[in-house]
Parts: structure tokens; C-alpha cells; sequence
């Protein structure tokens, strides 16, 4: 996928040594294309993998990720509430993992997107044919900058919204604090901690 320079403003990776990070999503490129342009922006080298067909559910990122856990020194587990069944199951799964971290979004990863330029709390719920993700997508889409946005991974979209990345970090906190006082996570993403830990280990490599 073609960068701007925006996304190279940073420089070339931190030859410092690096702890061992695999970053497991769901079956959407849009995600995972975001995410190794986010790890690109700062400095750091994480593997970013797309679950094959058939294990997307949260259940089976998880066991897949608890599989592999002695060869990372962390790993995130990143997927989308949207309408996936064994939702409890699977949250449950972690706590004896400790280096396992989940970053989930309620509806779905599009919603961190519009925090980008919104702090909307909308809950999204199923309509017709259309799950709550698709639903939020829809939103998405509304924006007028976002119109042409591809859920299959076509566009270069951290470099389009590096500028407005900030606000995104903020809204996304707000509305996660927020969520976790009323008791309703939809909408809601814990996506701002993956930035946070790229900071973070980004400045430690620095230090």
C-alpha cells in the first residue's frame, strides 16, 4: 500500500532492540493496513496478522494468540463487538495471559475512524440486513472526506487522518471513560491504548 510522506516524518525504524509484538485482527484489511502505518509513524516493529477464514470470531483470535504467547513478548488481540456470538467466553479467556491485550471497538474499528473528526454516542444496533458494524460504517461514510472509504484495505487512511490524530486520541478516551460509567460500551473503542503503547515504546527505544 502506497504512503504519503506524511507517514515517514518519523524517520526509518529505531535500531534499538525491540520487544517482540504480534498484533492478531479480524479479517479486515482496512485494520490491519491502519495499524502497521500507525507502528511505521513510530518507529517501531510489530508483526500484524489477519486471522484465516473460519477463526475471525473473537474466540478464535484469542485461542490463537494463546497458542502462540511464548514467542511474543506481547500480544494484542484486536477485534470488533459488532454482533459475534461467545462474547463472554472469550473475554474470559485472557485472564490467566497476562501479556495477552485485548483492543476492542464497539460497533467496530470504523467507530475509532469517526472519532477522528466526532465524539458521536450513537449506539449502533442492527437495522434490517445491516449489522451494527455496517451500520457504522454508513456513518463513516456520511463524512465527506471519509465517502470513499474501502472496509477491504484500498486506501492509505492512517496518512489521511494523521493530522486529526490528536482529537481521535482524546474523543476516543472521553467517550471510553464515559461508556465505562454508564455501563453501555456502545460506542466505544479501546483503540487509543494501541497508539499509547506505540508512544510509549517509541519513547522508551528514545530514552
Amino acid at each position: 500500500m502506497a504512503r504519503t510522506a506524511t507517514s515517514f516524518k518519523r524517520g526509518a525504524p529505531l535500531s534499538a532492540p525491540q520487544p517482540t509484538v504480534l498484533i492478531i485482527c479480524e479479517d479486515s484489511k482496512s485494520g490491519k493496513n491502519y495499524i502497521e502505518d500507525a507502528a511505521h509513524h513510530f518507529r517501531v516493529i510489530v508483526t500484524v496478522e489477519i486471522i484465516h477464514v473460519g477463526k475471525t470470531d473473537p474466540k478464535g483470535i484469542i485461542e490463537e494468540a494463546i497458542k502462540r504467547k511464548t514467542k511474543y513478548d506481547r500480544i494484542f488481540c484486536v477485534f470488533d463487538r459488532d454482533s459475534h456470538e461467545n462474547w463472554e467466553l472469550a473475554l474470559g479467556m485472557t485472564r490467566d495471559h497476562k501479556q495477552i491485550s485485548l483492543i476492542i471497538s464497539y460497533p467496530c474499528f470504523e467507530y475509532w475512524l469517526i472519532l477522528h473528526f466526532n465524539c458521536n454516542r450513537k449506539p449502533y444496533d442492527r437495522q434490517g440486513s445491516k449489522s451494527p458494524g455496517d451500520c457504522c460504517v454508513a456513518d463513516l461514510r456520511q463524512i465527506t472526506s471519509m465517502a470513499n472509504y474501502d472496509k477491504g484495505g484500498g486506501t492509505a487512511v492512517f496518512a489521511n487522518l494523521i493530522d486529526r490524530l490528536p482529537q481521535a486520541r482524546k474523543n476516543s478516551l472521553i467517550v471510553y471513560n464515559q461508556a465505562k460509567i454508564d455501563g453501555e460500551m456502545n460506542p466505544s473503542t479501546e483503540f487509543h491504548t494501541l497508539i499509547d503503547y506505540f508512544e510509549e515504546l517509541e519513547a522508551e527505544l528514545l530514552a
